[in-house]
């Protein structure tokens, strides 16, 4: 199956609004005059057209893609973001037939997965207390439903230093309007280990096609009271990753922010992820083992730097016979988004019980969706 996309790339301008300054993200007028005479006032004639295919050949979904959106977009360089957009070349690869981990495995700083639109999803910041990531007190990009902080648009998206257009959250792009529930669940995208990616929406029984579909809530909840002594000042907020926990059951989605259950693409059942309006958003870990063609290669961090040279990005591995060899085309890290990102604080929860939540049993490999 091969699925292409190319269209224009349309820009929308948004209205300044204030916003901290972030390592890699300041909103200080003199860098992003400096960033506009750098990198000109983009404009749709200037980017070239937004690409992407999507082929699966043997046990491999590849990936590739110019990571330039298929919509409009909000005008960048902008306070809070003072990098402009410009074309990529991703090659990513991801299993056919994707298989739990043992645990979750933790993401780190790169890409959680790509849309079907050649954008990928990248939910991490470089953004610390203090500008300090030994503090532990990681600074999230969407804070009680605003996303202002670090210059993101109407599609919770900004740029990298090395000018990758990137999802922080929820894009109506991606998933249409949300304020109504669609006819059927929407398959948006691919994850790192494999896993389908969905928009807000899914069956109210995870095992019934035909249950209605309701908005999936997170089991991430916001703690109460005050930070401890020594951390940011004040009660929590959802300003950094540590103000929430995982409350096992207090939601529709387990700690990946993903469940088992059937889906339109895959009517026998799938395990599959969530992209939600609150927190955590995108997932910060992985039900299966990411693929390492999403691993950065080169230096990442650094004010306004471009991420490093990347490097060759590792094919599949274990593929059978006629598989895929090793995917060329490494993503560099980008500046200013260096740094791994931990795990929320788990507070001691086990593994959700069943129910659409828990992990598959160990066996065979889940079906291939139909296409």
């Amino acid at each position: 199956m091969i699925l292409r996309i190319t269209s224009a790339v349309a820009l929308m301008a948004l209205s300044a609004a204030p916003a901290l300054a972030h390592a890699g993200h300041d909103d200080s007028n003199d860098i992003i005059a400096a960033a506009i005479r750098a990198h000109g006032s983009v404009d749709a004639a200037a980017l070239p057209k937004a690409e992407v295919k999507i082929e699966v050949k043997g046990n491999a979904r590849i990936i590739t893609s110019n990571g330039l959106p298929n919509h409009e977009t909000g005008q960048f360089p902008s306070r809070g973001n003072p990098n402009a957009i410009s074309a990529q070349k991703y090659t990513y690869s991801v299993p056919v037939h994707p298989k739990a981990a043992e645990t979750p495995v933790t993401m780190k700083m790169q890409p959680f997965g790509i849309a079907l639109n050649g954008v990928v999803f990248d939910p991490g910041t470089a953004e610390w207390w203090k500008n300090d990531r030994t503090t532990g007190w990681h600074i999230e990009a969407i804070v009680q439903g605003k996303s202002v902080l670090l210059g993101l648009d109407k599609q919770q998206a900004h740029v990298q230093p090395t000018g990758a257009y990137h999802y922080h959250g929820l894009a109506t792009a991606l998933s249409g309007d949300v304020a109504e529930a669609p006819e059927k669940m929407k398959l948006i995208g691919w994850a790192a280990d494999g896993y389908p990616i969905y928009g807000p929406y899914a069956h109210t029984d995870a095992k019934d096609p035909k249950s209605a579909l309701k908005k999936m809530k997170p089991s991430y909840q916001l703690k109460k009271g005050n930070r401890p002594e020594g951390g940011p000042p004040g009660a929590y907020d959802g300003t950094y990753t540590q103000d929430f926990d995982f409350v096992k059951g207090a939601g529709d989605l387990d700690e990946c922010n993903g469940r088992e259950g059937v889906t339109p693409e895959f009517p026998e059942g799938t395990y599959y992820y969530v992209v939600t309006e609150s927190f955590p958003f995108i997932s910060r870990s992985y039900h299966g083992t990411p693929d390492p063609t999403f691993a950065r290669k080169g230096p990442g961090g650094g004010r306004g730097q471009g991420g490093g040279a990347g490097g060759q990005g590792g094919g599949p591995g274990g593929q059978a016979g006629g598989g895929q060899g090793g995917q060329g085309g490494g993503q560099g890290g980008p500046g200013g988004q260096g740094g791994g990102r931990g795990r929320p604080p788990g507070g001691g929860q086990g593994r959700p019980p069943g129910g659409g939540q828990g992990r598959p049993p160990a066996g065979g490999p889940p079906p291939q969706p139909q296409q």
